[in-house]
């Protein structure tokens, strides 16, 4: 992803996560803070995808929204902000691609973790690819900035 990629990336987030808008300063602060966890997804010219990711904390998902400030110095599990694909699009394996991407990632630095949380209800989505559910206490008002489908959701590398 370039930075010149994100006017597509706000427009495709605005389409796919009508109920969870975030806006545009969060995108480019993302791609800022660390460039190799932000991929985008083209069919010729025309860009129908994107996948956000970056190092954090176990079990302390960012709320929707919510600006990082920065990175951590000791991060514990590789965070998918989102992976989304315009409709037209889906079925075609490219957000499981851009998912094997992202755990290459986490692979690289050593963590032991990939997490995320799930919208849309997209949980069955994610644990076919090996994701499951975490209900582990203290989650609760984070998963609320999204709604009460959210699920935070952990896939373990090691």
């Amino acid at each position: 992803m370039r930075g010149s990629d994100l006017g597509d990336v706000c427009d495709i987030a605005a389409r796919v996560h009508v109920a969870y808008p975030e806006s545009a300063e969060v995108f480019a602060e993302r791609l800022r803070l660390y460039p190799r966890g932000c991929f985008v997804l083209g069919d010729g010219a025309a860009l129908v995808g994107y996948g956000i990711s970056h190092p954090w904390h176990f079990r302390d998902p960012p709320a929707l929204d919510t600006p990082l400030g920065s990175m951590p110095s000791q991060p514990d599990t590789y965070y998918i902000h989102d992976i989304a694909l315009l409709p037209s699009h889906r079925g075609r394996g490219g957000a499981e691609q851009l998912c094997g991407i992202l755990v290459a990632q986490a692979v690289a630095l050593g963590l032991r973790t990939v997490s995320l949380i799930a919208v849309n209800g997209s949980a069955a989505f994610w644990e076919r690819l090996g994701f499951r559910i975490d209900a582990a206490a203290g989650l609760d008002a984070r998963l609320a900035s999204y709604d009460d489908d959210a699920r935070f959701m952990v896939r373990t590398l090691v």
